[in-house]
């Protein structure tokens, strides 16, 4: 069997002219880079780049837990999301400036915090909290999803230097989590929107699986009229698809970055 690359393309992909902006067939990701220790300070940091989106995402160790959770011996992962004012086309302000984040920002940050104490044993971590910093340098689609993924390659890190300096005897995670959207768009069903899918699709979604084949979360909207059972599996396959190519990815980061 031929080596994956990092596109996500499959071999068996229809050879035709593709109707997506970036001609891009419809199970094709754009390409993908994560490069570890971007971060001095963090203990664990990945620039992940997907096509034009790159977030920074860092793990910060700290010896506390929030306080519903003081003396009870467990641990605690979660998250913040935040865009650079140009990482969009036109200038956003920063949420410090106005003082309060958004709707959105407090959302995705939810969903990255849940997404990675899905494959967290939090009771394995003990009484540590490590936190996801999630940066958008530049956005083109896909940004929460990103920074899932580049979040998981962060808190591997992070957790392994735990357990080489003998913080913890195990890693303490249950598996890896990635995330990845598609959409329904004049194409079809797509994989791996960017911003000029995503603005314009009927429907589009957010898959955050795990690799041995598990569902955390799912995020689907209609935004023109409601869609199928066959078009949300046709979604679903991609996802499977691309996820694998994202698990792979995860996994060659943490592999180079652990060489010595």
């Amino acid at each position: 069997m031929p080596a994956p690359d990092h596109s996500g393309h499959s071999e068996h992909s229809p050879a035709h002219p593709s109707d997506r902006p970036s001609d891009r067939l419809p199970d094709q990701m754009r390409p993908i880079v994560i490069e570890t220790g971007f971060s001095r300070h963090a203990e664990g940091s990945a620039l992940i780049r997907v096509g034009a989106t790159e977030v920074l995402c860092t793990a910060s160790v700290e010896n506390r837990v929030p306080p519903f959770l003081r003396g009870k011996g467990s641990g605690w992962v979660t998250a913040e999301y935040g865009m650079l004012p140009r990482a969009t086309h036109t200038r956003g302000p920063r949420e410090a400036a106005k003082g309060r984040q958004s709707g959105r920002t407090q959302e995705i940050q939810r969903l990255i915090g849940r997404a990675l104490r899905a494959v967290t044993d939090l009771n394995a971590l003990g009484e540590i909290c490590i936190t996801l910093d999630c940066d958008v340098l530049n956005a083109d689609g896909g940004t929460r999803c990103a920074a899932i993924t580049g979040s998981w390659v962060a808190l591997r890190l992070a957790l392994g230097k735990l357990v080489a300096n003998r913080v913890l005897q195990r890693l303490p995670l249950r598996g890896q989590v990635a995330a990845v959207s598609c959409g329904l768009t004049k194409a079809g069903p797509v994989l791996d929107l960017d911003y000029a899918e995503d603005s314009a699709a009927a429907a589009d979604t957010n898959f955050v699986l795990t690799a041995d084949n598990r569902i955390v979360e799912i995020q689907a909207t209609a935004e023109t009229a409601p869609f199928t059972h066959d078009a949300f599996e046709s979604l679903l396959a991609l996802a499977r698809a691309g996820t694998t190519t994202l698990f792979e990815a995860q996994m060659a980061a943490i592999t180079k970055a652990e060489t010595p």
